[in-house]
């Protein structure tokens, strides 16, 4: 052995024995010898006498590399020398007569290297200068099955190099036109030859070696896609492939491998009506038995996988041809294939069932455009059997059951598996309830009906799916067709308010049960004889009192859902809810040193459910007043006693107590939602009293727990509800309660939050002119101390919790300044305390209506300067409101926004957004003109236009066009078309500072 096998050895072992040096150094030994001029010689000559597998493969990597970057600078009698050797070794013969070492005698991943230099070079040699490679090795394939499937070898590499990666589309021209060069070589040349080699190894051998007529077959699989497929679908080679594929005695991968053919031969790309013609020449029909014949194993799922490429490419023809007959016949073939398919569905892997599933979807799609007014009787059979199918794959595995009803780790994954299961199944479902709402109805009917009746918990599953379709179903009912309430809804909905499932204990099936309800309601809204019956169902055991928890949640939500769908109905039913629903009000007001506090912070939907019946007008004012009072007192003392609590001994306040005030904050806030200002103002001021009382007791909270952001988010929340329903009336409760807010009120989550109730008030115009003069400096202070001057980064890692929050922050003070425009609130940004922020604010809004890469943002920047200079400029030549003002929107904001931004590339004027943004620019012109007068115009002409280039004619017209003009989308096209006049003559070349 000498240097060289030895460092590959050493280079080779995994085993941890050769010390780490000793192995860098003969890696870099080996990179040595591999960088050599000679390296391909070394390696040749190496693989003459050497039978070490990892020398060879070392050998025929280096060789491979050496190939593939430098054989164009080789001379030609070196190249005809590497060719001449590597034939050699594929053929299995020595190198040369001294060494007689064979390298197909190696281990297969040996071989598949040296298949791998061979494909390259074919790559660069085939069919110009190496014409004979195929021609001269097909007669070497009678030397025995080594050299089968070395040939074997090398076509699946050539497939692997070229024409895969062809058809996979590649974008490398050099790739794709090797790959036509060589196909079309081959075709020409030796196609046919290759093909009957493999008919004859595969008939000769597929008694006595299996393994080799798999190689073959997987070979041979990869090119029928670009071969003549008159070569394979004839009647010598198709009846060897149904043979291999029924003969009960062959290998089963054997088997599997001659279905694999057959499915590239019905999938082959072709002319459709070509391809109708071979589909039905293949009698297809002998092999459908074996889907159900055969027990489970690959070869079954190689058959179950070409009858759906089949049924798909029948399909396909069916939609592709015109023709009644081609139609006719497609429709016949689809229908043969179905019941196989069906069978195929029941037991397969999920990929599979995607494909059968979307196969199954254009099968009903097909009937539906083949027979517009009726299904023949087979076509009703499919149908019924596509429904019980889906039946039966929505079912969940009863293996899970005690995982999905406690929803552990093993049962959540259940439940998303089974949830992606169902998208594809329940659309197809739906589709067949278009195509057969009565084949359909009496399935879900049926299914219902058995599942009602079926006196065992055992069937947990089948209730479930049962459910789960009635469900599903409901999604594609008009809203018309569930108020009517055919005879089917008619049926079923009573039958399931009725109902009590001896398996409703269960998780899933006391969910769907109650989705199915919600779904359904709307019937129940035209039919309200059925009303006590849906309470009774959210009000029992079956729903808010359900022993899972979290069935009881989802109860309380979806109760809440159904008191606002059928509010209207629901009045003589107040007292017999609020009645039932009494011990769980009570939770929210326990003794504060009961055990039992759990944080039922779900419960918000049962208050939010009683505040929309509580606070309907039709209920009388002596009711409507008792009710909110017996709901509020108990929550709001219970906040007293806390705060009076903390007050006296803070160190006795623990993190349930804090708790228990979040949750009574959260109980007022969802009841509050049921009212609304007409009724707390105008027409019962009583229940607005109750209101400002809570709101006196809930304001408390900030001022004994002011650092504590969950307490103060709750409040902030009920203080937003209160603007809604006190309106104006709030107001006297506004300076206390933004005063504690803007207490560490720092950071920019905690200022964006605090803008949003501000940009709410805003809708109180000049009544809160006082109140804004006052938080407005503190509030632009901190946001101009928060947000970053320069523009928010963008590309990877930008997308941070921190950048978001400051991207948001920066939105919502747009809108702040936006309304505080809107809202008749200039006048506070020149208020003496606000003053010293002005320029700072003038300087922000002009950057953003130029640069700002949401065209909304500019749009309303653009709309805020048009009010300032509407209400700070009463008349032209009036004296300055605000000194430097006039100046800064005629040589700023008239110049940067209304003229360079414009002018930029990246201004669209064929974009519908900005083209809004646009209009918003020309009414500022518009407003400027008004405002300023010849001014404006003069400076339009001496300064701004001809900073553009704009030729003086252009600028004088539309100087008058400002003047004259009253009709603005004619000013505005003028406008548009200077801008593009510009645009054109300089070319994107401009650039402004």
């Amino acid at each position: 052995m000498d240097d060289l096998e030895r460092a590959i050895l050493i280079s080779f072992d995994e085993s941890g024995a050769v010390d780490s040096a000793l192995k860098l150094q003969a890696l870099a030994f080996c990179q040595q010898v591999k960088e050599a001029p000679t390296a391909w010689q070394i390696c040749i000559e190496r693989l003459g006498f050497t039978k070490l597998p990892q020398v060879q493969f070392w050998c025929l990597q280096c060789l491979y590399e050496v190939v593939s970057s430098r054989y164009a600078a080789m001379s030609s009698e070196e190249k005809a020398f590497v060719r001449e050797s590597v034939f050699k070794m594929v053929c299995y013969e020595p190198v040369d007569e001294k060494n007689l070492v064979r390298v197909l005698d190696a281990p297969g991943y040996v071989r598949n290297k040296l298949a791998q230099v061979l494909a390259t070079l074919v790559k660069f040699e085939y069919p110009v200068v190496w014409s004979g490679v195929f021609v001269d090795l097909l007669p070497h394939l009678s030397k025995g099955v080594e050299l089968i499937d070395m040939f074997c070898r090398v076509l699946n590499r050539l497939d692997a190099e070229l024409i895969d990666a062809e058809s996979h589309g590649s974008d490398e021209v050099t790739t794709l036109a090797v790959a036509s060069r060589v196909k079309d070589a081959m075709r020409q040349q030796c196609v046919p030859q290759i093909v009957r080699v493999w008919y004859e190894v595969v008939s000769s051998y597929k008694n006595s070696n299996s393994e080799i007529c798999i190689a073959v077959l997987e070979c041979m699989r990869k090119y029928i896609a670009w071969i003549d497929i008159g070569l394979i679908a004839n009647d010598v080679f198709v009846p060897l492939l149904f043979d291999l594929v029924l003969g009960e005695g062959l290998d089963e991968q054997l088997r599997g491998a001659a279905a694999s053919c057959l499915l590239a031969v019905v999938s082959k790309g072709m002319n459709f009506q070509s391809k109708l013609a071979l589909l039905q020449s293949l009698r297809m029909n002998r092999i459908f038995s074996l889907v159900s014949r055969e027990r489970e194993s690959e070869f079954k799922s190689k058959v179950a996988i070409l009858l759906a490429g089949y049924g798909a490419e029948i399909l396909l023809c069916f939609v592709k041809l015109n023709s009644e007959e081609a139609r006719g016949v497609s429709m016949e073939l689809l229908e043969e294939v179905l019941p196989s398919v069906l069978r195929v569905m029941q037991n397969c892997e999920a990929d599979l069932a995607i494909k059968i599933v979307e196969f199954l979807s254009g099968y009903v799609d097909s009937i539906k455009s083949l027979s517009p007014t009726s299904l023949s009787e087979k076509q009703l059979v499919h149908v019924g059997q596509i429904l019980e199918m889906i039946r039966m794959h929505i079912c969940y595995d009863p293996d899970y059951r005690h995982n999905v009803d406690v929803l552990d780790k093993i049962g959540q994954e259940e439940e998303d598996r089974m949830s992606d299961i169902r998208k594809d199944l329940f659309s197809l479902l739906r589709n067949v309830g278009r195509v057969a709402p009565e084949v359909t109805q009496i399935f879900i009917h049926t299914s219902l009906v058995n599942a009602v009746s079926s006196p065992s918990e055992k069937n947990v599953e089948e209730v479930e799916a049962a459910l789960s379709i009635f469900y599903a179903l409901g999604e594609s009912i008009s809203e018309e067709a569930m108020k009517n309430g055919n005879g089917f809804i008619g049926k079923l909905v009573p039958m399931l308010l009725s109902t009590k499932f001896q398996c409703h204990s269960n998780r899933i099936v006391a969910l769907i049960y109650l989705e199915t309800i919600m779904r359904y309601t709307k019937y129940v809204q035209e039919n309200t004889q059925y009303i006590p019956m849906v309470l009774t169902v959210f009000l029992d055991d079956r729903g808010i009192r359900h022993p899972n928890v979290s069935v009881s949640r989802r109860a309380s939500y979806l109760f809440m859902r159904v008191v606002k769908q059928l509010k209207a109905n629901l009045v003589p039913f107040i007292e017999q809810i609020l009645q039932s629903l009494q011990d769980k009000i009570a939770q929210f007001t326990l003794d504060i040193s009961s055990k039992e506090f759990s944080g039922y912070e779900d419960g918000s939907h049962i208050f939010e459910a009683i505040g929309i019946l509580a606070g309907m007008e039709d209920v009388p004012l002596e009711k409507q007043s008792e009710y909110l009072s017996a709901l509020l007192t108990p929550l709001c003392q219970q906040v007293q006693t806390l705060l009076m609590n903390a007050q006296a001994e803070p160190v006795q306040i623990s993190s349930t107590h804090i708790a228990i005030i979040q949750q009574n904050v959260m109980a007022i806030n969802a009841l509050s939602k049921g009212f609304s200002e007409r009724l707390a103002t105008s027409i019962r001021p009583t229940i607005g009293l109750m209101f400002k009382q809570t709101l006196d007791v809930l304001l408390q909270i900030l001022v004994v727990f002011p650092d504590i952001e969950p307490l103060r988010n709750k409040v902030t929340s009920f203080l937003h509800c209160m603007v809604g329903i006190l309106g104006p009336a709030v107001i006297p409760y506004l300076p206390k309660a933004l005063d504690q807010l803007l207490n560490d009120c720092e950071g920019p989550k905690e200022m964006g939050n605090f803008l949003i109730l501000i940009n709410q008030l805003t809708k109180f115009r000049t009544s809160i002119l006082d109140i804004m003069e006052e938080v407005f400096p503190i509030i632009v202070g901190r946001i101009f101390s928060v947000l970053p001057s320069d523009p928010f980064p963008t590309g990877p890692g930008s997308n941070t919790e921190e950048i978001r929050e400051l991207l948001n922050l920066q939105k919502t003070f747009y809108a702040f300044l936006h309304l505080m425009a809107t809202n008749e609130l200039s006048s506070v940004l020149i208020s003496p305390k606000s003053r010293v922020y002005l320029d700072q604010i003038m300087q922000f809004l002009l950057s953003s209506s130029r640069h700002h890469k949401d065209i909304s943002v500019r749009k309303s920047c653009v709309q805020i300067f048009v009010i300032l200079i509407k209400e700070w400029y009463a008349t032209p030549h009036c004296e300055e409101k605000v000194p430097g003002f006039r100046n800064f929107i005629m040589e700023r904001f008239a110049t940067d926004c209304c003229l360079y931004s414009v002018l930029e590339k990246s201004f669209n004027l064929h974009d519908a957004a900005t083209d809004i943004l646009f209009g918003e620019i020309v009414t500022a012109q518009k407003v400027m003109y008004e405002k300023f007068g010849d001014d404006f115009l003069n400076h339009l002409l001496s300064r701004a236009f001809p900073a553009t280039q704009c030729p003086q004619n252009y600028a004088e017209q539309y100087c008058q066009k400002l003047q004259q003009t009253t009709d603005f989308k004619a000013l505005k096209s003028f406008y548009k078309s200077l801008v593009e006049n510009l645009k054109s003559q300089q070319n994107g070349s401009l650039v402004f500072r």
